[in-house]
Formats: C-alpha cells, structure tokens, sequence
C-alpha cells in the first residue's frame, strides 16, 4: 500500500526532498509567469484559479510518469516536439486574446468564469513537454526500491512536489492579481502586460 511506502521513506529524505522542490517552485518559472499574467489581467481569483489549473497538469505529467507514458513520450523526439509546438500555438493564442481584451472587470462586475482559468492553466502546463522530461529526471534520484513499489513512490513524491508548487503558484498569482487590480485603475494597461508574457512563453517554448 502506498502508505506503508510512505512510511518506509526516511524523514531526512522526505524533508531534504520537499525543500528542494520548494526552493524550485519559488524561482520564477514559466509555471509562476503564467498564473501571474492571469492575475494581472483577470485580478486575485484569477491568478488562484490559474494557479490551481497548472496544479492539475502537474498531477497530469505525475499521472503519465506512473504509468509509464513519460518515459514512451520521452523517448520519441517527434512526439516532445509535437506537445511543444501544440502549447506555443495555445499561449501565441492566449497571448492575442489577451491583446485585444478590454479593460479588467471591477470586482463583481462580469469577472470572467473563474474556471476557465483552470483550464487555462491546466493546459498551459499539460501541453509544455519540459515537465515531462524534469518528473523523469528529478523524481527518480530519491527513489529507492528498499522502500517499496517505485511507481509508488513516484506517485508520493509527484503528488507532494505538486501540492507544494501549486501552492506557491497559487500565491504569485493572487499575488499579481492584488497589484494589477491597483494598477489597472490609473494604467489600464494589463492585458496588454498579460499578452506580452504569455506571447514570451510561447517564444521561449519554441526556442528551447
């Protein structure tokens, strides 16, 4: 079971691992500039829910290292560029969008539907192949079988990893949405700013 999994894991592991997943989800990534963008341009419950949407990809790329798809996807250059080209059209998309958005809502007056953020956010991080290759790459180096089934333990470590980093997202987000609703009334000018770091994502994505 994979608690008995968990409890097999030494503390100083499970401590030294969480840490150093902290310390990754607090450094600005493509993660944290997305759900901040969102809340610029949609205000705090827009950079939440963002947020919480790329939580659920990185459960969705957790999910496919369990199982074994990762690896697969990994292992065929073509399919990582597909993933890749696929995520740079969607934020180039986002990035329009956001362009010719009007000014954002006042609280209570048409904010959009909060889960569409969600959804952005989950395919934003589900379409970006760099996950892919970072859970097969950092997940396995604190694995062990004395401990027990690796999926499992995979599973423990993808989910804690996840947790914490949507947290940290979550917070940018609302973080950003706080400063770009005070902003937006003298500059009204976020939609803009959102478009141009989603337009960023979508360049650095092909680049890399």
């Amino acid at each position: 079971m994979i608690w008995n999994v968990l409890q097999a894991f030494p503390a100083e592991s499970l401590l030294a691992f969480t840490l150093g997943g902290l310390v990754l989800n607090l450094a600005p990534g493509p993660d944290v500039l997305f759900a901040t963008a969102s809340g610029l341009q949609g205000g705090p419950r827009a950079g939440v829910m963002a947020g919480l949407g790329v939580g659920f990809g990185g459960l969705w790329h957790v999910t496919l290292a369990v199982l074994g798809l990762s690896a697969l996807i990994a292992a065929h250059p073509g399919a990582l560029d597909a993933i890749r080209w696929v995520g740079a059209a969607y934020l180039l998309w986002l990035a329009w969008k956001s362009w010719h958005s009007g000014p954002m809502a006042e609280p209570g007056r048409g904010a959009a539907n909060p889960w569409r953020a969600v959804a952005k956010g989950f395919l934003t991080n589900a379409l970006n192949p760099k996950p892919i290759l970072f859970v097969l790459a950092f997940l396995p180096q604190f694995t062990d079988p004395a401990y027990g089934p690796v999926w499992q333990q995979v599973a423990i470590l993808g989910a804690i990893f996840t947790v914490t980093g949507t947290l940290v997202t979550m917070g940018y987000g609302a973080l950003a949405g706080v400063a770009g609703r005070s902003l937006s009334r003298k500059m009204g000018a976020m939609n803009k700013i959102a478009a141009l770091v989603f337009g960023g994502l979508a360049l650095r994505l092909v680049a890399d």
